[in-house]
């Protein structure tokens, strides 16, 4: 397999790049070219030409989900992406009619993240996504293993979907398109929802909504069932229980369990599935159980204040389409 090239510029000069990137490139080079049977020059080619670039470094050490949860909440349920996801909704009510009746995710739940991840198209990163792995996978030691997995499912995605990896961009972790994929989660999850032989996340608002449909149905979406509802811990505190406030926890005991210890709701759960009891910290902190489906929206982004920020925009956008 030769991989198509294009001319993008000149690389950064060798005194710019870590040692630790060029020898990690090399090393990738050969076990990735004898593993999937990439044309090692041509893949020597299009990694030499993969701009090492620090401000990506700078980038994943600071994330918005490192914010409290009120700033963090401020920054994607505002009114301006609110009425967006209404006129979205209006714009593609057919798809997402479909991806719900298939997959059993109801609409505002689709447009609320991809509201959050590219604010519907209009943001899809800066960052062209092969500087992004390579810089990661060859330079960042917290999660080099990782990001470089991610690059051979890049080069894998390319080949099968015909990407130019020239000039695709992305975020500066490397997600693509209007749902913001990583590349192992597009090749996994991504769908030709609009049966033109593609499976297309930036041009295709078809194949986005069927996609993360399809993402939160294999991750354990339920039609149907509550996402999360506000909690109140009594002022003395509740008896010890696991308490999700630094990531996710996947949902472990029974609502009317969490009832007895002294954890008071508001609005509908089903009292015997699995819940998790949360904390998002803030000026006042606020307290939320959720059950299977915060979980699946965690597994978009294991982060609980991104998967209460898509809740909560999913619900103002059914509030607005139900007014329009």
């Amino acid at each position: 397999m030769v991989l198509a090239l294009a001319a993008i510029g000149p690389p950064v000069a060798s005194t710019e790049i870590p040692e630790a990137y060029a020898a990690g490139r090399q090393a990738f080079i050969g076990e990735v070219a004898e593993r999937h049977g990439f044309d090692r020059a041509s893949l020597t080619d299009l990694l030499d030409q993969a701009r090492y670039d620090p401000a990506i470094i700078a980038a994943i050490t600071r994330p918005f989900e490192a914010r409290p949860w009120p700033e963090y909440r401020a920054l994607f349920v505002t009114s301006e992406r609110i009425a967006r996801g209404v006129e979205y909704w209006a714009a593609h009510e057919d798809w997402l009619r479909r991806a719900e009746a298939d997959y059993g995710v109801p609409p505002q739940i689709i447009v609320a993240i991809i509201g959050v991840e590219t604010n519907y198209g209009a943001n899809l990163g800066r960052h062209r996504v092969i500087d992004s792995l390579t810089t990661l996978g060859f330079s960042y030691p917290p999660r080099a293993d990782f990001f470089r997995r991610e690059l051979e499912e890049l080069l894998l995605l390319a080949r099968e979907e015909r990407i130019d990896l020239t000039s695709v961009t992305g975020s500066y972790a490397g997600a693509m398109g209007k749902p913001q994929f990583i590349s192992s989660s597009y090749r996994a999850y991504a769908i030709d929802f609009d049966g033109d032989g593609r499976r297309d996340l930036w041009n295709s608002d078809a194949d986005a909504i069927g996609s993360v449909a399809n993402y939160l149905h294999r991750h354990g979406w339920r039609r149907d069932a509550a996402v999360a509802v506000p909690a109140r811990v009594p002022p003395g505190g509740a008896a010890p229980l696991p308490l999700a406030e630094g990531g996710p926890l996947s949902p472990a005991i029974p609502a009317s369990v969490l009832r007895e210890a002294g954890i008071a709701w508001h609005g509908h759960i089903d009292e015997e599935a699995p819940s998790t009891l949360m904390r998002l910290p803030g000026g006042v902190d606020e307290y939320w159980l959720g059950q299977a489906n915060f979980y699946a929206l965690t597994r978009y982004n294991r982060s609980n204040l991104y998967a209460m920020a898509v809740a909560q925009l999913a619900d103002e956008i059914r509030v607005g389409r139900l007014a329009r």
